[in-house]
């Protein structure tokens, strides 16, 4: 993954961008509110303002470099017309390009959260609703979790504790519609940032 001076640059070049473009019109596409020229767009449990200036937390502190470029890329990968919805789930490893980041995002998503909460089922249950998850119905496991990385992106969160035979296991989905806002770098960057909200103390 880069690093942040990277970030910082690559922040630079797509603000440049988004400057050039109607970023305003994109809003009911994305499907996020628009306020003083400015696009108002949730990340999890966090709300941001995007504009040509840049973007700002609104309640969050400093915004990462990260979090910026993940919402440019948003604004500016905004499709013509919304998606088809495709109800289909999909890991990440199943998006096309996903191939080169697959080890990272498992390192970085999945593990951490298998190993930060075994044994803590309620724990994450709890951290979960704290940033906005609903319950989901899924027998197939202790705990199903349905998150908003950004609007037309859910996540799925599966989750299966440990017992006497079997780690706990986590499994991260995504629509197949979420490539079309967001590239394979920038998707898995929701993901770990959703880890990161779960631990955090």
């Amino acid at each position: 993954m880069q690093r942040s001076p990277v970030f910082d640059e690559t922040y630079q070049h797509y603000l440049a961008e988004i400057s050039s473009l109607d970023y305003l019109s994109r809003g009911d596409i994305l499907g996020v509110e628009i306020e003083d020229n400015c696009l108002i767009i949730p990340l999890y449990d966090e709300i941001y303002r995007l504009s040509k200036k840049g973007v700002d937390g609104i309640h969050a502190g400093p915004v990462t470099p990260a979090v910026k470029v993940i919402l440019c890329k948003y604004v500016l990968m905004c499709p013509t017309e919304i998606p088809a919805t495709a109800d289909r789930l999909m890991s990440y490893r199943e998006f096309r390009d996903a191939g080169p980041l697959v080890s990272y995002f498992t390192s970085n998503t999945n593990k951490i959260i298998e190993s930060h909460f075994s044994r803590k089922l309620v724990q994450l249950k709890e951290r979960a609703i704290s940033l906005g998850a609903t319950i989901e119905t899924n027998e197939s496991y202790d705990l199903s979790l349905c998150f908003h990385a950004l609007p037309r992106i859910p996540v799925i969160l599966n989750f299966n504790d440990s017992d006497e035979m079997f780690p706990a296991s986590c499994s991260i989905l995504y629509r197949q519609t979420a490539e079309h806002y967001l590239d394979m770098e920038c998707l898995a960057m929701t993901g770990t940032l959703l880890a990161g909200k779960l631990i955090k103390p």
